[in-house]
Formats: structure tokens, C-alpha cells, sequence
């Protein structure tokens, strides 16, 4: 039987509760609920969220409908779909979230795309799939989640075929990130540290990946959660009603966080991209 850690049975119940889903339906950008790639700090939460997807499906070395992809940490599928409607490849989106997966299942399904996504409930700690297959593993935003980011690159290195590709992002700390500082932050997410591109890069390499492009996008990090908490206070009202002013003030609160995080320079974000070679 597994055994889920702490910081993922955590993330599970915030991720299927009704305060939170309605919030990221609703503001955070609907189908792709991760940080955006902005053009400038009015456009829509929705569309520069969806070019993040776009700038790393560009990324990708097969892209075909023979290629294999696994998703961690899918939320409602919005990536997967893209990819399966864009390439004709095979996606298995892997989410603890059953709340998710349950939105996540219907809308492939009115996407016509339910032959080629397939939604699989467990997290990347253990992740249900046996030894060398996927061509490429996937994951926005997720992993910060995990109490054992090493477990996780463990099973990511597991599940790929050699020369396989993962490609990602992670919320994470800068490498001069002093200690101590980003408490409010760990607090807020329930959690004691962050990673880091040294800590990926680091960790990686020593389990035979070979960094093929890093691209250091923090500023958007700190566009992401200052228009997702702008977009909050403007519909303060609307969702109040959705997920209750306690849920609502807290998340202003912690948007806020993350934004004084990245002026000081304390926070990192970026699309990573690596190859399996041993």
C-alpha cells in the first residue's frame, strides 16, 4: 500500500476543497491553473497562462502521435489537452485532486480528446506507472508541493525512457535567497522549503539528466501573482460568494506575499528543460 507524505495529503484536501476550486475556476485561469507569460500587466490571467503552455509544447523533441507524456500535477487537464489536440500524442495526466480530475474528465470529453488523455488519480511521490514509459514528463507549478522533491525526481527519472525529456516549472527560492525570509510564504502553502534552478540543476544531473535550456523568467512570477490578486480584490465581491471572505482575505494576503518575495529578489521562476543520457 502507499503511503502519501504529509505535504501531499495536504495539497490533496486544499485542491478538493469547494473554496479553492471555485477560486482557480473562476480567477486563476480556469483550465491552465499555472503562472502566465505575460505580454504586459493587462492581459488576461487565462490567455498568458496559455502561452506558458504554448512556449513549452515549442520546447518539446518528439511531438508526435506516438509520443508518450505524463503530466504531473495536472489540475483540470488544460495542458494535456493542448498537447493531444496540437501533436495527436498520448497524455496521462497524474493528479491527486479527484475534484479535479472529475473537471478535468469531462471537459476532454466535450474536447473530443478522451482517446488520447487519459486522467490517473496519485501523486509524483509514487507515481503509478511502470519503469521507462513516457517519452517526455511534464509538470507546471506542482512540484513545490511535494515534502520530497528528491522521491519525486527519483520516479521522474524512473518513468522515462532513455533520452527522454522533462520539462518544467516550479515556484522555487533564488540561489542567494538568504534563510529565514520566505517563512510567511512556507506558512501559507504549509511547507518548509522551497527548491531552487541550483537544487534541480544539482539534483538532475546526479541522476544521469543533462540541462538542456534553463530560461529565468521570475519577473513573471511576479506579474502572475500581482494580476491574479488584482483580479481578486477587483471581483472581491463575486468571490466572496464562490469561496467565502475568510478563504478569499487569506489568499489576498499570501498573493501578496509572493510578490514582496520577488521584488526583493527572494524568488525564482523559469521553464526548465532536461534530458535523460544515462
Amino acid at each position: 500500500m502507499v503511503t502519501k507524505s504529509e505535504a501531499v495529503e495536504r495539497a490533496e484536501a486544499y485542491y478538493d476543497s469547494g473554496e479553492a476550486d471555485a477560486f482557480y475556476q473562476a480567477i486563476w485561469g480556469g483550465q491552465d491553473i499555472h503562472i502566465g507569460i505575460y505580454r504586459d500587466d493587462a492581459e488576461p490571467i487565462a490567455d498568458a497562462s496559455r502561452r506558458t503552455v504554448e512556449s513549452m509544447a515549442d520546447r518539446l523533441i518528439r511531438s508526435d502521435a506516438s509520443t508518450r507524456v505524463l503530466d504531473l500535477g495536472a489540475g483540470y487537464g488544460g495542458s494535456a489537452r493542448y498537447l493531444a489536440d496540437r501533436f495527436g500524442c498520448k497524455v496521462t495526466c497524474l493528479n491527486l485532486s479527484e475534484t479535479q480530475n472529475a473537471l478535468n474528465r469531462t471537459l476532454t470529453a466535450e474536447a473530443g480528446l478522451t482517446e488520447l488523455v487519459d486522467v490517473v488519480y496519485g501523486d509524483f511521490e509514487n507515481i503509478p506507472e511502470p519503469d521507462d514509459s513516457f517519452d517526455i514528463v511534464w509538470s507546471q507549478d506542482a512540484i513545490l508541493h511535494s515534502g520530497n522533491r528528491t522521491r519525486v525526481l527519483d520516479e521522474v527519472s524512473r518513468v522515462l525512457v532513455g533520452d527522454g525529456q522533462f520539462t518544467f516549472t516550479d515556484p522555487m527560492q533564488s540561489d542567494t535567497c538568504p534563510d529565514g525570509v520566505l517563512q510567511p510564504i512556507l506558512d501559507r502553502i504549509q511547507l518548509s522549503t522551497l527548491a531552487s534552478f541550483g537544487f534541480y540543476r544539482t539534483e538532475l544531473t546526479a541522476r544521469g539528466f543533462e540541462e538542456s535550456r534553463t530560461e529565468e523568467l521570475t519577473d513573471q512570477l511576479r506579474m502572475h501573482y500581482w494580476r491574479v490578486g488584482k483580479a481578486l480584490q477587483d471581483r472581491y465581491d463575486e468571490a466572496v460568494k464562490m469561496s467565502g471572505q475568510t478563504y478569499v482575505d487569506n489568499m489576498i494576503k499570501g498573493l501578496q506575499h509572493w510578490v514582496d518575495g520577488a521584488d526583493r529578489g527572494y524568488l525564482a521562476w523559469g521553464i526548465m528543460d532536461y534530458r535523460l543520457t544515462a
